[in-house]
């Protein structure tokens, strides 16, 4: 193993391919355990390194067992390693090979199929967790291999992806495999149909003894099926083995009396050269006679053991074909039982299915009726529809109108309010400065007037004091005349400012009736206000109301609308449950016919692997008559040639 060790570092080194330590380390611990097996599993085996391996390995072939699970081989590295299988793995003997968890793929079961064809020394081979079954061209070259191959015994596939029709490759290879003992199919997806066609291989193969199917989605009776013709294969070999077992004996029996035989025959001559009296001639023939009659006994024994063996085989085959004639018996009550059962079933089924045919008829028919009700209620929905498309557009047209007009009502109604505020602002404004104008003018004149009344009063007290003061002096001076004179100019004026004084006041009483009829207009124009705004707002609440009877007409359009469209859900509901009691019958109709259809497969597949019981069983009971009868004549045949071939012949023959 060191050397081993060296040998894959000098070549690592020579090709410029770094050594793996993780390789080393395992190299290491194989070369302590002194073993004959390479264990590389879990290691991540580059091509380089492989390439490295198969080298060192086609120098030093001491290994009867490598295990490369799980290394995560590339196609590359696969195709080194399989070469190297192919073309040196054949030096050993008895070789195991592992290659679990590699995810091999089409490539890999091409090279397989190869190392299959060419090795003749390769007795295990383990391909758990791979994908060898996924391309169905290269998993029928692996089954090529397999059929060519004389010398593999366990072959492991477990989780392989195998479909049916891999299946029906590797039952094709197994017709032409007369090796392989035991096959390890679990955890596939062979089904049914790749069940069927593994029996119908095993009917004719006659090696496998041990074959595992579970999780493959096979039925049960083929399960068991394939365990029957797997015990059948078992009882074949056992048999075998204990008929060889039995040949072998024989043989070295009947060597062994060749042996004696040549060796008496031998003696005898030498007895008849040497001069001996006839006593002791005839003490030793006594002898001689003595030990053929002990022969003759054992051997007459070993006849009767064999005619009781033979015998008790007799009684065998005639129990086994009592045992048959029961079993056809019971296979033709079997087969009447199963026709009138079918029979019945088929009758049942008639009947069956011309109710549910009835059943059926009805429901189309009331199927028909209905859809013609669905289709005169969509019809009626449509025209509804329509009417109700049409009285919205209608409702709608009518309210934009009604908006429309209401818009313009508003904006007119804006607009006049508008122009009588902006009047009312402007004659509360032009009343306003009229009045403040007029008192402002009153309250000037009346303080002008106030004024002049002053200064006239003033003037007119002056006057009276220079009037009465005149009076006085009236009588006194001629010139008094001229004050008189000013005196009454001075009333004069006094009567001019009266006048004008009234003037003013007869103005103020016009402006007071001016302002008392700006009033006046002022309330009518609030009268006509309120009454415009009581116009704005009846027309407001027959719009509101038009409004309202629209809606209301709307939602009892749409009520009435809603309970039609109940009614037709409700119809639909109905005709769907209809559709699905037709469809349930419908699967019902198909189910019953499959699972007749299935029963009847079931007893077809079971009589037909009864009578391949009976016709195994038959020829079971057929070769080992065959091989008692060829057994007695061979120790009946063997028994005559030595009696015949002994000293005691010979010497018989002259006194007859």
């Amino acid at each position: 193993m060191e050397d081993f060790r060296r040998t894959y570092l000098r070549l690592c080194k020579d090709g410029g391919v770094e050594p793996q330590e993780s390789v080393v380390a395992q190299l290491q611990e194989n070369r302590a355990a002194q073993g004959s097996r390479l264990d590389l599993s879990g290691q991540s085996l580059s091509a380089d390194t492989c390439s490295v391996l198969a080298k060192v390995l086609q120098k030093d072939t001491i290994f009867t067992e490598v295990s490369l699970s799980d290394c995560m081989l590339s196609e590359e590295a696969l195709r080194i390693i399989m070469t190297w299988m192919t073309e040196n793995f054949h030096q050993q003997l008895n070789a195991k090979y592992c290659l679990q968890g590699n995810n091999l793929r089409s490539k890999g079961a091409e090279v397989l199929g190869r190392l299959l064809a060419r090795n003749k020394t390769l007795r295990r081979l383990v391909l758990e967790w791979n994908a060898l079954g996924v391309w169905e061209e290269a998993f029928s070259l692996f089954c090529e291999g397999l059929a060519s191959n004389s010398v593999l015994t366990h072959l492991d596939l477990r989780n392989n992806q195998i479909h049916h029709h891999g299946a029906s490759e590797l039952g094709l290879a197994l017709k032409h495999n007369n090796t392989l003992e035991a096959l390890d199919l679990r955890w596939n997806n062979i089904g049914l149909l790749g069940g069927r066609s593994l029996l119908e291989a095993l009917q004719k193969n006659q090696s496998i003894v041990q074959l595992e199917m579970a999780g493959n989605n096979i039925p049960s009776d083929t399960l068991r099926a394939l365990e029957q013709t797997t015990g059948h294969n078992t009882d074949r070999q056992s048999t075998l083995r204990e008929n060889r077992s039995r040949s072998q004996v024989l043989g070295k029996e009947i060597h062994k009396l060749k042996e004696e035989k040549g060796q008496q025959v031998s003696v005898t001559p030498q007895n008849e050269t040497t001069p001996m009296s006839t006593s002791a001639q005839i003490g030793q023939l006594q002898e001689a006679l003595n030990e053929r009659k002990s022969a003759v006994n054992s051997l007459t024994a070993k006849l009767q053991m064999t005619e009781a063996a033979l015998a008790l085989s007799d009684q065998k085959n005639h129990n086994m074909g009592e045992l048959l004639t029961r079993v056809k018996a019971e296979k033709e009550d079997l087969r009447e039982r199963q026709s009138r059962e079918r029979k019945k079933e088929q009758e049942d089924s008639a009947l069956r299915e011309g109710k549910l045919l009835r059943e059926i008829h009805n429901l189309t028919e009331t199927n028909v009726q209905l859809r013609s009700k669905v289709e005169e209620m969509e019809r009626r929905c449509k025209s509804q529809q329509q009417q109700i498309f049409d009285l919205k557009q209608e409702l709608t047209n009518s309210t934009a109108e009604l908006k429309l007009r209401l818009a313009q009502t508003e904006e007119r109604l804006e607009i006049e309010k508008r122009r009588s505020k902006q009047a009312l602002e402007d004659m509360d404004s032009l009343r306003q400065k009229e009045v403040e104008h007029v008192t402002r003018h009153l309250e000037e004149s009346e303080r002008a007037l106030q004024e002049r009344i002053f200064k006239m009063e003033g003037q007119r007290i002056q006057l009276e004091e220079v009037r009465v003061s005149m009076f006085r002096r009236h009588m006194h001076t001629i010139s008094n005349i001229c004050i008189q004179e000013h005196v009454s100019t001075l009333e004069e004026k006094l009567r001019l400012v009266r006048s004008s004084l009234q003037e003013v006041q007869h103005h103020c009483s016009q402006q007071k009736q001016t302002i008392s009829e700006l009033q006046v207009k002022n309330s009518q124009q609030s009268i006509e206000m309120d009454s415009l705004r009581r116009r704005i707002e009846e027309l407001q609440q027959g719009l509101s109301g038009k409004d309202q009877e629209k809606v209301a007409e709307v939602s009892r359009v749409r009520v009435e609308l809603q309970e039609q469209i109940g009614h037709l859900h409700a119809e639909r509901t109905a005709q769907g449950g209809l559709k699905e009691k037709i469809s349930a019958l419908e699967r019902e109709i198909k189910v019953l016919s499959s699972s007749h259809r299935e029963a009847l497969l079931d007893k077809e597949s079971e009589m037909t692997s009864m009578l391949e019981k009976l016709r195994l069983r038959e020829a079971e009971i057929q070769r080992m008559r065959e091989d008692e009868a060829q057994r007695a004549s061979y120790l009946q045949s063997a028994i005559l040639a030595y009696v015949q071939g002994s000293p005691l012949g010979h010497y018989s023959s002259p006194k007859k």
